[in-house]
């Protein structure tokens, strides 16, 4: 069970966020990530760290506009009409610098903006875009062990109506997916999810353990859609809170559609129904960017 948050505590969350398709699609998955943006407060400010902004740095986005960044191929002409015109908050970077003192964490000024791993969620968590919304990158050089302690220092954002969102996949293998399962994952696969759902829920700060798992290398043979489960775990370690399974799923056998909150009952997750959005047609999992 979730231990009870503190007053005017953010909560926090990990959205598994699939197929970029989902951002135009209404299924299960999408109507779970509504039911969390209509059940937490309105945050000052949204934070998320992306599984596709993935650099050899730690930084900021700190443009006033962030554009909306089609980071994805093959995709229909629907999909990269996508606008999320949500306005960014340079001032957060000083914030962010504070609390994850004494490493250190860049400016982005005109680099990145928002890109799918962000707008495909948000657009059903807060469809008005009216709340400003900023990224911090993925430092790829750096151990699993850096992002959760990044985590945990992120913690400090919550008093202060900071929203912060992982979006990733805690299963990703494009790889492996098989076309024939649109909604069952592999044993291994479901080994693994079932393994992170046991320490989200009872022991999140031992979730660094995940990486000893034995079906870790096929769950996560890149480690960019992994990383953002272990920031919500250091906030969770932080806060001495367990996180709680806001909805759980596969698709194609290898993607883990598991999402987690923390600090937040949504009653109306169940209303959706339906499979994650698809992949197009035609086109190599491993080459579409999702």
């Amino acid at each position: 069970m979730t231990a009870p948050s503190a007053p005017d505590l953010m909560p926090a969350a990990f959205l598994g966020h699939g197929s970029p398709m989902n951002a135009i699609d209404a299924n299960r998955y999408t109507a779970a990530w509504a039911a969390f943006g209509r059940a937490v407060p309105r945050p000052r400010a949204i934070l998320v760290v992306s599984a596709h902004w993935y650099i050899h740095a730690s930084a900021v986005t700190v443009m006033p506009r962030p554009r909306t960044i089609h980071d994805f191929y093959g995709f229909p002409q629907q999909l990269f009409d996508v606008q999320y015109p949500a306005p960014g908050l340079p001032g957060l970077v000083e914030e962010v610098s504070d609390a994850v003192k004494p490493t250190w964490v860049g400016a982005d000024v005109e680099s990145w903006g928002l890109d799918h791993g962000t707008w495909s969620v948000l657009v059903h968590a807060f469809p008005a875009a009216d709340i400003p919304v900023v990224q911090l990158s993925i430092d790829a050089s750096k151990p699993l062990e850096y992002h959760f302690e990044l985590g945990t220092k992120l913690a400090a954002l919550r008093n202060s109506g900071v929203l912060v969102i992982g979006s990733g996949n805690v299963v990703h293998n494009l790889g492996g997916i098989d076309w024939g399962r649109p909604e069952s994952g592999f044993a291994w696969a479901e080994r693994f999810d079932d393994s992170a759902r046991q320490l989200m829920r009872d022991e999140p700060g031992d979730s660094l353990s995940l990486q000893h798992h034995p079906d870790f290398a096929a769950a996560a043979p890149t480690p960019d859609h992994f990383i953002p489960l272990l920031y919500l775990s250091g906030l969770a370690a932080a806060s001495g809170q367990s996180a709680d399974v806001l909805i759980d799923g596969y698709t194609y056998g290898s993607i883990s559609m598991t999402a987690y909150t923390l600090g937040v009952t949504c009653p109306d997750q169940a209303a959706g129904s339906g499979a994650a959005a698809a992949l197009p047609d035609g086109v190599p999992a491993d080459a579409t960017n999702t």
